[in-house]
């Protein structure tokens, strides 16, 4: 019986996702809801024979993702992944009822997927993971999630329930490193272990205080946040020496960094291809990865010169004259180190934000307020205009002229094809930075427009 319902349930799953791509929907939880009410075991029962890579945490899932499944593609091995970004319950049962047979059989040997982070102490318990990546824990969207002790508390629970995983776990980050306290899997730490920019915004730390005897921490070094080399003058609980590390960064630029990573003992000089300091951090997580399962340390080097980046999350997309790199933000954290970004940038380039405030992108748009705006005016020669758009431009509007910005600077552009129209008239760098609904509207616009590939592909 059980077998005629799991059945059932991929055949149902598969029509579902076919009609909404039918009718232009990306279909990426829906099926998978519809799966599990015909099937509440669906997703155990698809799960238990594939080797399962979970990737969680705050910030970086995506990414991360995406050079992870570059590794698998340049070992070799059969795999399948959520690369639409659906990473609740849903979404990750729709892509399991999709990369197997409709008998419920396996298709590949491997699944990659991203998993929210609150959502992960769910999702855990009907995969059997192999590996589990935590990138880091920062205040996200406060609505949705709470403070940070609640998001550590969801990861820390999951990987209670992933007892045969590999845990990968950022030693820079004092949260994260505190989970090795509270799970008995075999741990292997990565981090960055210098500064990664010479000028730097000024940011709000999510954990200036220990989290085992609330003493200040104190660092010999940060890269941003509460990242970093951080110490407890009061009971030395500090962060570890990690198996896998940025040693050295030589280059930072508009499309790469150039950096010396170590896996193991073992040194190699990398270009990762892809901008940005938060994404030398992605780039040791994927590695870490790789050698926490034992992949082929060149392979994993490979594959960090090769990969392209997920849809949104520091994406090119070339719009006429226009070189449009859209970046996507959710919290203080995210969108300060786009402003490193930009502040260590030497081209003169135009700065678009989108702000929304649907349930997606947390209906709380105070964090803007942690930001530090104000950088920008460091680089006020660079910047040549700041759009805003969304729901909510006009208080990201706001937000920049209370950061000093010049009124005759901003401008205020909320209708999304006027915005296309006018990016297509500029020549030169175009910088967006969008929350999560306002960038899946924008880049369907102007993948209908100029002929990307939809997001879910």
């Amino acid at each position: 019986m059980g077998k005629i319902k799991l059945t059932a349930a991929v055949i149902a799953c598969r029509f579902t996702r076919w009609v909404l791509r039918v009718i232009g929907k990306g279909g990426t939880s829906l099926p998978g809801e519809v799966a599990a009410r015909l099937y509440p075991n669906v997703l155990a029962d698809l799960a238990k024979d594939v080797n399962t890579i979970v990737v969680t945490g705050t910030n970086g899932k995506t990414t991360s993702s995406r050079m992870i499944e570059q590794t698998l593609i340049e070992s070799g091995r059969t795999y399948f992944c959520n690369k639409s970004g659906a990473n609740m319950l849903g979404g990750i049962a729709a892509e399991f009822c999709q990369n197997s047979t409709i008998t419920g059989k396996k298709k590949y040997d491997w699944a990659l997927i991203e998993c929210d982070e609150a959502a992960f102490k769910t999702v855990s318990k009907y995969l059997n993971a192999k590996c589990v990546l935590v990138t880091n824990v920062f205040r996200d969207q406060l609505d949705r999630y709470g403070e940070v002790t609640h998001t550590l508390s969801s990861i820390i629970s999951g990987i209670k329930n992933s007892k045969n995983a590999v845990v990968c776990l950022n030693a820079d980050c004092s949260l994260t490193v505190s989970i090795a306290d509270e799970i008995h899997n075999r741990i292997i730490y990565y981090g960055v272990d210098k500064p990664i920019y010479e000028r730097t915004v000024e940011e709000i730390s999510d954990a200036p205080y220990c989290i085992k005897c609330k003493s200040q921490y104190v660092y010999s070094y940060r890269t941003f946040g509460h990242l970093g080399g951080f110490k407890c003058m009061g009971c030395g609980y500090q962060r570890p020496v990690p198996q896998v590390s940025v040693s050295d960064i030589f280059e930072t630029s508009e499309s790469c960094s150039v950096v010396s990573l170590k896996i193991g003992e073992a040194q190699y000089k990398v270009k990762i291809n892809l901008p940005g300091g938060y994404n030398i951090y992605n780039a040791a997580a994927t590695a870490c990865v790789g050698y926490a399962l034992g992949f082929d340390a060149e392979t994993d080097v490979k594959a960090l010169e090769t990969f392209e980046c997920g849809f949104g999350r520091m994406e090119m997309l070339p719009i006429n004259n226009a070189r449009l790199r859209m970046i996507l933000v959710k919290n203080p954290a995210g969108c300060n180190q786009v402003l490193n970004f930009l502040c260590n940038n030497k081209e003169r380039s135009l700065f678009i934000v989108a702000l929304n405030d649907n349930y997606a992108d947390g209906t709380d748009v105070s964090w803007i307020w942690d930001v530090d705006f104000e950088k920008l005016l460091t680089v006020d020669d660079k910047l040549s205009e700041i759009w805003v758009t969304g729901i909510r431009a006009d208080e990201m509007a706001m937000r920049f002229k209370y950061a000093g910005i010049r009124t005759d600077k901003i401008k205020v552009k909320k209708d999304y094809s006027a915005l296309i129209d006018d990016i297509a008239d500029y020549d030169g760098a175009v910088y967006m930075m969008p929350t999560y609904t306002a960038m899946l509207a924008i880049r369907k616009r102007i993948a209908d427009r100029f002929g990307f590939k939809e997001f879910w592909k």
